[in-house]
């Protein structure tokens, strides 16, 4: 079984669990992961790969992500989300609609990014969360993110407003509610965040997890479609296994390696050369 579910995870479970119900419901043996990470208190698409999909992993990383998230402004909790009560800082004050929409062209463009001290970020071999709760010091350095287009959509209370951000892959929303607010010279806290789109993958044609089926696997071609394809016959593709050269008269790029219409790999094409990885045969 190769292929991918696209899961609208529910608030409340972590990932890694919704991976495990979703394993146990439909008893897949095979290998089965997801690619990119949603924390318990978020819901929204979970791309769930199985069998060789779990290749692309590196791949899908890349891919650009789209949420919508409800920042309140005027307080600010230590982990900037409301997994926590705890209050890093307080009384700040309430921006207008007007203030906010006039700071977000700021916020675009590509960046570097500080991730919360309270994420899954790896440090050493350790998330940042667990130093944290250790009470130990948190240093994380930032990384580059690229943030296309946020726009705030309402305002839901006095306090609330409602976000949707068009970003890179590795952007943490909660540090773009703590920067945002920087810049209007107050506080926030993400209570919701919603990730609506990964990759080609669209919460519209998610499924639950209680009602996912087998039927519902998509092919592991759904996330080449931005590659051009090269049809090889059986012949050519044991050659290229076997380690022989192999030449084609394709410009130099990643290819979408096909047999009898059916995807083998991922095809770099180099000086009219062809070599193939990730094999998904």
């Amino acid at each position: 079984m190769n292929g991918f579910f696209n899961i609208n995870k529910p608030v409340g479970i972590s990932s890694a669990k919704a991976v495990w119900q979703i394993k146990n419901k439909l008893k897949i043996k095979d290998k089965i992961g997801h690619t990119g990470t949603l924390d318990p208190l978020a819901s929204g698409v979970l791309v769930v790969a199985v069998g060789k999909a779990n290749r692309l992993f590196e791949k899908l990383l890349n891919k650009t992500k789209k949420y919508q998230a409800v920042f309140d402004f005027g307080y600010q909790t230590i982990t900037i989300d409301n997994e926590s009560t705890e209050l890093a800082f307080e009384n700040g004050k309430i921006p207008t609609l007007n203030e906010i929409n006039e700071c977000l062209p700021k916020m675009l463009g590509k960046q570097q990014q500080v991730a919360p001290i309270f994420s899954a970020k790896n440090i050493n071999g350790q998330r940042a969360y667990q130093i944290a709760r250790n009470g130990e010091n948190v240093e994380i350095k930032p990384h580059n993110i690229e943030i296309f287009d946020i726009k705030c959509l309402k305002q839901c209370t006095k306090s609330q407003f409602l976000f949707e951000i068009f970003c890179s892959s590795g952007t943490y929303i909660r540090s773009i509610c703590k920067d945002l607010a920087t810049n209007l010279d107050t506080y926030a806290t993400m209570t919701k965040l919603i990730r609506t789109e990964s990759g080609n993958f669209n919460i519209k044609n998610s499924v639950s997890i209680e009602d996912v089926q087998l039927s519902d696997l998509i092919d592991i071609s759904y996330v080449l479609d931005d590659l051009k394809t090269i049809q090889l016959d059986e012949e050519v593709i044991q050659d290229i296994k076997n380690g022989k050269t192999v030449k084609t008269n394709q410009d130099n790029g990643e290819y979408n390696i096909k047999l009898n219409d059916i995807t083998v790999g991922i095809g770099l094409v180099k000086d009219k050369i062809i070599k193939i990885k990730p094999w998904l045969i």
